[in-house]
């Protein structure tokens, strides 16, 4: 019914820049916010950043001054400019929305994307 489907992972060197995008569809009525999350390899998923309808965004500590976020409301899409990519930005970076949709108004709930990979070598 509602599908998020990234793109813009890949493999690059240490300092260069990627850009991620999320694009959701389906049977959408609002979206509140949208965020993107990363895992590593043995480590829990952690928020990278996130951001509202209002275009308030929060950024994780290690990323700050490296990515920005952003989202067009009117296509339902959320990007992430990453910029100085270090190796421990490596992970499959996951897109999410908090939405409610045209058959359930005023139910917010969760909804994932499958994840794109992320490599940045030294």
């Amino acid at each position: 019914q509602v599908q998020l489907v990234e793109s813009g992972g890949g493999l690059v060197q240490a300092g260069g820049s990627l850009r991620l995008s999320c694009a959701a569809s389906g049977s959408i009525f609002s979206i509140n916010a949208m965020s993107w999350y990363r895992q590593a390899p043995g480590n829990q998923r952690e928020l990278v950043a996130t951001i509202n309808s209002l275009g308030t965004t929060r950024y994780a500590d290690s990323v700050k001054g490296r990515f920005t976020i952003s989202r067009d409301n009117a296509k339902n899409t959320v990007h992430l400019q990453m910029n100085n990519l270090k190796p421990e930005d490596t992970a499959v970076y996951y897109c999410y929305a908090l939405l409610d949709t045209t058959t359930s108004r005023g139910r917010w709930n969760n909804y994932w994307g499958q994840g794109t990979q992320v490599t940045v070598s030294s």
